[in-house]
This record gives C-alpha cells, sequence and structure tokens, in this order.
C-alpha cells in the first residue's frame, strides 16, 4: 500500500511539474515545445482540463485554429464553468469565420461573466459580421449604456453604418470616439477607409499618419497610406510606406506587387523585377504580375524572358491583343519576322471579328487607378491592387497571438522517403503508396491509403500531414486543417506554417 501511495505521489509530481514546464515555455514563446508538455500530461491524464486549455492557447498562438477549437471544446466537456474557456473557443471560431458559433460561445461567457466587456464586444463584431445589422445596433446600444468610455463600441458602431451605406451616421460615431479617446488607432483607421472610398487622398494621408502614429507596426495602415500618396504625387512617401510595411512583413503580397508598380513608374526597373519574382514566387500563376514582369523584362533587354512571360499571359488569354503586339515587338527584335508576323496577324483578325475593342495602353497616370486582388482584368494590369472588401480583420478583445508559424513554406506533400521510420514497416508502405496516388491526383486512393498507415502507426505524423493537403485539394478544408493540426501536435512543425498560407489563400493548388 505504501509502495503504490508513493508510485501515485511520484505520477502527480510528474504532472505538475510538466504543467509548470509548459506554462514556461508558453510564456517564452516556445509554443511547439509547450505542446508537447501539455500533451504528456493529457496522455497520463485526460481528465483534466487545464492541459487541454493550455494546448488550445499554444495552439491558437501558432494559428492552428481548428486544433486549438477541438482542445477548447475537449477543456469545456471537462469543466463547462470556466468563462475564460468560451472565450478562448469563440476566438478561435472567429479566426475560422464561424461566426454564428462563436456568438454561441461568447452568449455563454456573458451568462457566466456579465461584466467582461470584451465579450459584449466580440459578440457585437460576429453579429455584424453575421450582418445580423438590428441585432448588432442592439447590443452595441447595451455596451455604450454599460461602458460610455469604451471607444471601441462606438468604432464598430459607425462600421455598421458604413456597412448600411451611411457615412454621414458613420462619421458622427468617429468623431464621438475621437472625443473620447484620441489615442484609439482604430477610429482614425476607419476614418481613414471613409475618405479612401470617397477618394479624399489627403484627408486619408492624414488620418492614416495619425493612426500609424499611434499603432506604428500596423502593416495595412503603411500599404494604404501608400495608396493616398501615390493619388496625390507624393511618390517618395509612397515608396518609403511599401518599405516600412515590407520590412515588418516581408511577405507581405500587396505591398511587394505595388512597390514593383511604383519602381516600374519611376524606372527602376531592375527592382521592380525584384518585386514581381517574389510575388510570382507566392502564386506563380499571378497573370497581372507575369505580365507587368514581361513588360520589364523587355524594357531592360531579356527579350527572351520577356517572350516567355508574354507567352504565359497569352496562353491564359489568347485575344489579349496588347500582349501579342508586345510579344510581336520582341519577335521582331530578335529578328524573328515570321513569328512576329504571326502575332500581328491575330491582332488584326481579332478586331475585325470584333471579339475586341480597341485597349487602351499603358500609362502613368493608371498608376492612380485601382483594382481589387480578385479582378483580373488584364486592362487593369498597371493598376494599384487594394484587398477584396471581404479581407478586413476586425481587432477583437483578445490577448492570443501567434510565431513559429511565419516560416516562408510551399503547400507541397512531403515526399516518399521523408518517413520518421527508420525501418520499412507497413505504415511505411501504406504512406509511400499514398504519396504516389497523391503526387497523380488520386486523393481519394490516397486519403484511404494515408488512413490504413495511421491505423497501423498512429504517431506517423507525415501520414496525417499529406491526408490533410489531400482533404484541402479535394475541398475538405476542416478535415485537412484537423490532419494538419494533428501532425503539428505530433512534431512536424513546418505543418503549422502551411496552416497559416492555407488560412491566407482560397485556391491553394
Amino acid at each position: 500500500m505504501l509502495l503504490c501511495f508513493s508510485l501515485v505521489g511520484k505520477a502527480q509530481f510528474n504532472t505538475d511539474r510538466l504543467m509548470t514546464t509548459g506554462k514556461i515555455a508558453l510564456h517564452y514563446e516556445d509554443y511547439a515545445l509547450s505542446i508537447q508538455y501539455f500533451s504528456q500530461i493529457i496522455n497520463a491524464k485526460p481528465h483534466l482540463y487545464e492541459p487541454w486549455y493550455m494546448r488550445s492557447v499554444a495552439k491558437f498562438y501558432l494559428d492552428d485554429y481548428s486544433g486549438a477549437e477541438q482542445d477548447a471544446t475537449e477543456a469545456l466537456r471537462l469543466n463547462p464553468y470556466v468563462s475564460e474557456l468560451y472565450d478562448l473557443r469563440g476566438i478561435t471560431r472567429i479566426r475560422q469565420k464561424d461566426y454564428s458559433g462563436a456568438i454561441v460561445d461568447y452568449t455563454d461567457a456573458v451568462r457566466r461573466n456579465p461584466t467582461n466587456k470584451s465579450y459584449w464586444y466580440n459578440r457585437a463584431v460576429c453579429r455584424m459580421e453575421n450582418k445580423e445589422y438590428d441585432k448588432a445596433h442592439l447590443e452595441l446600444d447595451t455596451i455604450i449604456g454599460k461602458w460610455n468610455t469604451f471607444s471601441s463600441a462606438y468604432n464598430i458602431k459607425a462600421e455598421l453604418f458604413i456597412q448600411q451605406k451611411d457615412t454621414a451616421s458613420a462619421t458622427e460615431w468617429l468623431d464621438k470616439s475621437i472625443a473620447i479617446d484620441p489615442y484609439n488607432a482604430d477610429t482614425w483607421m476607419t476614418r481613414a477607409s471613409i475618405s479612401l472610398n470617397r477618394k479624399e487622398w489627403k484627408d486619408a494621408d492624414e488620418y492614416l499618419s495619425k493612426a500609424l502614429h499611434i499603432r506604428p507596426k500596423f502593416v495595412a495602415g503603411y500599404i494604404n497610406r501608400a495608396l493616398a500618396r501615390c493619388n496625390i504625387n507624393n511618390l517618395r512617401g509612397a515608396m518609403s510606406d511599401y518599405d516600412i510595411a515590407l520590412d515588418i512583413d516581408p511577405n507581405n503580397f500587396l505591398a511587394h506587387y505595388n512597390r514593383g508598380l511604383l519602381r516600374q513608374q519611376v524606372g527602376d526597373d531592375n527592382r521592380a523585377i525584384e518585386d514581381f519574382d517574389y510575388v510570382l514566387q507566392m502564386e506563380p500563376g499571378n497573370i497581372m504580375a507575369l505580365f507587368n514582369r514581361a513588360i520589364l523584362l523587355d524594357a531592360t533587354g531579356d527579350l527572351h524572358g520577356a517572350i516567355r512571360d508574354y507567352s504565359k499571359v497569352i496562353d491564359e488569354f489568347p485575344n489579349f491583343w496588347t500582349g501579342l503586339s508586345r510579344r510581336a515587338n520582341c519577335y521582331r527584335r530578335l529578328g524573328m519576322t515570321g513569328k512576329a508576323e504571326k502575332d500581328e496577324f491575330r491582332i488584326l483578325k481579332a478586331q475585325m471579328d470584333k471579339h475586341l475593342g480597341i485597349q487602351k495602353r499603358w500609362s502613368k497616370s493608371k498608376l492612380k487607378e485601382m483594382r481589387k486582388k480578385s479582378d483580373i482584368d488584364l486592362n487593369k494590369y498597371s493598376s494599384l491592387v487594394v484587398e477584396d472588401d471581404n479581407q478586413k480583420e476586425h481587432e477583437y478583445q483578445s490577448e492570443y497571438r501567434g510565431k513559429i508559424q511565419n516560416k516562408s513554406v510551399k503547400i507541397e506533400l512531403l515526399p516518399e522517403d521523408f518517413s520518421s521510420s527508420l525501418e520499412p514497416t507497413e505504415a511505411t508502405d501504406y504512406y509511400v503508396q499514398g504519396t504516389r496516388m497523391a503526387k497523380v491526383g488520386d486523393y481519394k486512393g490516397a486519403i484511404e491509403a494515408f488512413t490504413q498507415a495511421i491505423e497501423k502507426d498512429s504517431r506517423m505524423q507525415e501520414a496525417y500531414f499529406n491526408r490533410g493537403l489531400c482533404y484541402v485539394f479535394s475541398d475538405k478544408r476542416k478535415e485537412g486543417m484537423n490532419d494538419l493540426s494533428k501532425a503539428g501536435e505530433l512534431g512536424l512543425y513546418s505543418a503549422y506554417s502551411v496552416m497559416k498560407k492555407l488560412n491566407k489563400e482560397k485556391n491553394p493548388r
């Protein structure tokens, strides 16, 4: 009996020590390591809610929102009386754009802790995202009645009016917010967005400058201010803004793309090519970037490179006569008269058949025009790019943030020989079989093979990873994210980088 008591005491000591060590790792932002500690506790004592809670937080830090939601759900099953757990699961659902689910969680959180204004606020924002405008207005009126100096609530009230096309009321609420707190960056950002939509460029520049003085690391603020500055011919200031944005976020698509256009305008062609090279590394099939790089290669004398890029564009848009005309010019300069004449004949035929109207040629003035990122109209190839309307991210009231997932990765299957097993096993055989099937596009068969591998070896991280990508490529995103989360949990940390990239990309393949 004494021996049994001693073993129980030792196990308790070990789990307590693991919990402390895991929390220390979490504090020092070593999230992947902390997951390993919390997983050991869960394996030993799955009935404790706290390690599930802590592991959920760590996964959230890594942008693994699917895995974080699963762990938070298990923690809530074990202890449904902790309001912070509803908050955590709510914010994971927000990041996955499951606003209805988040509303349910914040309703439970408010019921358990009605004095926490962040819970009320997050629920109101979710109602706005769900386009439940009347409920959102009522919610915000309640918040402002309880906390009349809570300027963020005034900002969301203004944004509600913006979404309802009432910018006059929105401006009134923003003025109220500024009177309460002139140092709230979100207020100035929202004022700037109204000015940008109205093309009041000087006002937008002023408001964004105030916002960036308060929040100097806000990348979108620099990109938007650069847009305003281009339109008031402050090109030096715009270039500086793009440089700062890329110092903060070196992988930012919009900053690289728009800086490439701006460098093209000021004649810095070689460095403009560098920007479009980077854009095409991120999005190899981006037709607009390909065409802009082709123009730059053409201008710098790399005619073969220009023809290669022009040809890719023309393959996608056979009647794009500006591309045909430019490629024909390159062929003539290389003495390839026959190919040039073929392109010129295609232009003439297209115009005679009235397939195309007369297309505008590139001009510096077009840099002041804008197109949304999803707008693939080749006539707008030289227009600055802005995010689609639904890209805006709100500042929810949350303490959770993330780190190691920022590593640059490609969304691609792990190779056949990646298996972590030292010796061939049935599991590795199924893994190799699944990888080969996935490479030829047989995702259904690959998923079955990877499932067999996982049944043989439940800790085969690479099988979870590749099965996850097969699910994603088969438009089963949630199942895919769950598998990638499991791969990361088992120690394949690059899975977190892939998940972050997938969260940003609509079409990963």
